[in-house]
Parts: structure tokens; sequence; C-alpha cells
């Protein structure tokens, strides 16, 4: 069952068309990823879902119901959740605190607490760091409180820009390997990633952006094996 469907959608900033006809989607469960280089439209493509930026043209559906000029909170509500590039959590609330933010939405403050409880049991170090923070945190632990924020908000589905920018290669697994995590729990997961090998080892499927259009689409082990993904995104 599709959980996140792009049908033809257009996006411009002013007069610079940014989206030109994306058409792509997300299946229940699955981890798919947006890979492509700078400026492809892969952020542009999370936060047209997010109604952080309104499509000109064409539908998306969330679970069946048309998003495309739904307001924010409205999207964040129906359970779509977007963790932007940057992390840009708080710097100067603790962890704890970045964390009770992540519910702001969500009336019952019991609900919140089991979500944290459940974000400190699948990632121990922010238990442990509960009480610092934000600014004081590295960059993983940065980018590990960004992704536990949006688990609080109870997603149905995760949008995730940019996980692993600027992270050691040793960082970048563990990340990929929370997503993994995610999913198995039962959150289907839309994931940008400039790293396309480290994406394509956790996702079932990807997809290719380039110049605002989608130009290619496999399952994650047959692009890995494309010399056209390798020469272009993989190296040798």
């Amino acid at each position: 069952m599709a959980m996140l469907e792009f049908d033809n959608v257009e996006v411009f900033y002013g007069k610079v068309q940014a989206l030109r006809g994306i058409s792509l989607r997300v299946d229940e469960g699955e981890i798919v990823a947006l890979l492509g280089n700078n400026g492809a439209g892969k952020t542009t493509t999370l936060s047209t879902a997010s109604a952080l930026v309104k499509a000109h043209s064409g539908k998306i559906a969330f679970n069946g119901a048309d998003i495309s000029k739904a307001q924010p909170w409205n999207v964040v509500g129906a359970g779509l959740i977007h963790v932007p590039e940057g992390r840009r959590i708080f710097s100067t609330l603790t962890v704890l605190e970045n964390l009770q933010l992540g519910g702001y939405l969500v009336k019952d403050r019991s609900v919140v607490a089991k979500r944290i409880e459940h974000v400190y049991e699948l990632l121990p170090l922010l238990a442990e760091r509960r009480a610092q923070q934000g600014g004081t945190l590295s960059g993983g632990e940065q980018q590990m409180l960004a992704i536990g924020r949006g688990l609080i908000a109870g997603p149905k589905m995760l949008m995730l820009d940019e996980p692993s920018m600027g992270l050691a290669p040793l960082i970048v697994a563990q990340v990929m390997q929370v997503i993994s995590e995610i999913r198995d729990q039962g959150t289907t997961v839309l994931l940008v990633e400039q790293n396309a090998r480290a994406a394509l080892k956790v996702t079932d499927r990807a997809y290719v952006i380039e110049d605002g259009v989608t130009t290619m689409e496999g399952k994650a082990d047959d692009l890995l094996a494309d010399p056209r993904i390798i020469d272009a995104y993989l190296g040798a």
C-alpha cells in the first residue's frame, strides 16, 4: 500500500523551477532513498511533502488523502514527520527538553513520556545526556537527537534529510543502523542522502533525482550494481 505518492509535482522558487514533474511513491514499511547531487531537488521534495513549500501543480497524497494544499501542522498531525538537514536542534535546551518539543502537538503528556522512554531505549546515549544542553553534543549525537525528536511526534512515516552529513564513517554506520531499527519497529522512512553507498545498504528502493526530475528508480541492490550509479555516485 502506498503511504506517500507524488504525481507529476512541479515547484517554483519565484521564476526558478525546482521540481519539474516528479512522480514517486513510498510504500508502507519501506525505506526509500532519494539520491542526487546538490541542487537536484531532493530537499525541495521533502519540503513540499511536509507543506513547507507549496506545489505549483501535481498531487501529493499521504495515506490516500490529498495533502497538496495542507498546512504544515496538519501534515505533522497526519503522521508525516520531517527531520530537516542540519539537525536544527535547540542548542540551549537540554536533550530532554528537545525531545519534549517533538511532542508539541500531542495532547496526552503521558504518551509523550512513554515515547521519550522508547527513544532512550533506541538511543541509550541520549538517556545518558538527557540533562545536557543540545549544543554541547557531538555532531553524531545531535543527529541522533534530531531523529529522536522526530520520533516523539509518533510518525507513521519519517522523512530524513541528509542525516549522515558531516559525520565520520563509523558514526554514519551507526545512524544508518538506527534508521533500519526505526523501520523494523514499524515506521516507514524516506531518506535523502548524498552518501549513496551508505543509503543503498539500508534501503529497499531508491530514486535518482537530477535537475528536478526522477531519472532512475530501482531496488537498492540493483542500483548498487548499476554502472551508471557506480560512475556517478559510488566511485570505483
